[in-house]
């Protein structure tokens, strides 16, 4: 790279990106850039994975593509797929014409992230996201693709990584992940951020909020992650909680506005129930 690149120039560009790295997230990306190596990534929901890796593409200037995984995803939503519908359109027209064409060329080949990534010829973020949702079989052939810098479509050819590209992958733990995954990339486990962490991350979303609203959604927020809830609080919550709270001109979180406001942060009646009858407010 031609920047001179160290940690505190990683946490600069991140924090300008408008994401707020601890440390452990400035040493890792420093060091999957400088190693060339895949980050793998784990944590609970809506701790900031997903975003981490496109803070990466704008601080860095990289191009993003994302493979969304999910149960019984194929090699052709990952790589690509033939056109059908217009591969025999062209074949009537040539019929229609007596003339011949190959359709078995790339203007007859639907492009899906992975192949697109590795044509890409600007330096690029690739998010394999929630690979734990992929069986083994995908999560080897992801594997070797990025190993191997190349990918061989039958009837098409082989196509060769055309950039500097950066590889993140996510896992919520669903299953467990091949070792090979693992011996390969750089490990990080992003956590519920601590408070003041979090205050920072609200502030540098919603700079207009008030400090003190801002540090009293958070200690609640906290609160209401301790109440084993079917689905605990995301960063964004905070945010939208924030931003709510503001759309009502409402610069204090008292009983009546958490009432009237708690939609924002939980996503099914048991836990609402379970948070108003525990999160008592003065």
């Amino acid at each position: 790279m031609s920047i001179d690149l160290d940690i505190d120039y990683v946490e600069r560009v991140l924090t300008k990106s408008n994401y707020i790295p601890d440390d452990n997230i400035n040493t890792v990306v420093f060091l999957a850039i400088a190693l060339k190596k895949p980050i793998l990534i784990e944590g609970p929901p809506g701790t900031g994975k997903t975003e981490l890796s496109k803070a990466i593409s704008d601080a860095f200037s990289r191009d993003f593509f994302r493979i969304q995984c999910y149960e019984g995803i194929t090699f052709e939503q990952i790589v690509g797929e033939w056109n059908y519908q217009k591969q025999l359109l062209s074949l009537e027209m040539t019929k229609k014409n007596e003339s011949t064409e190959d359709v078995f060329q790339e203007d007859f080949f639907i492009k899906r992230p992975l192949l697109s990534s590795f044509m890409n010829e600007k330096d690029s973020v690739i998010l394999i996201d929630e690979i734990d949702k992929a069986d083994e079989e995908v999560e080897s052939f992801l594997l070797q693709a990025l190993g191997e810098k190349q990918i061989t479509v039958n009837d098409l050819g082989t196509f060769h990584l055309n950039n500097d590209i950066m590889v993140i992958i996510t896992s919520n733990s669903q299953r467990q992940l091949l070792d090979e995954t693992k011996d390969r990339c750089l490990y990080l486990y992003i956590d519920y951020p601590s408070l003041e962490r979090e205050i920072k991350i609200v502030k540098s979303h919603v700079p207009e909020a008030p400090s003190a609203l801002v540090e009293t959604v958070v200690k609640v927020i906290e609160r209401i992650r301790t109440l084993n809830l079917i689905k605990a609080p995301s960063i964004r919550a905070s945010v939208d909680w924030v931003r709510t709270l503001m759309i009502f001109n409402q610069n204090v979180l008292d009983e009546e506005s958490l009432k009237k406001t708690i939609n924002v942060v939980v996503k099914n009646e048991e836990d609402k129930k379970k948070v108003l009858n525990n999160i008592k407010l003065d």
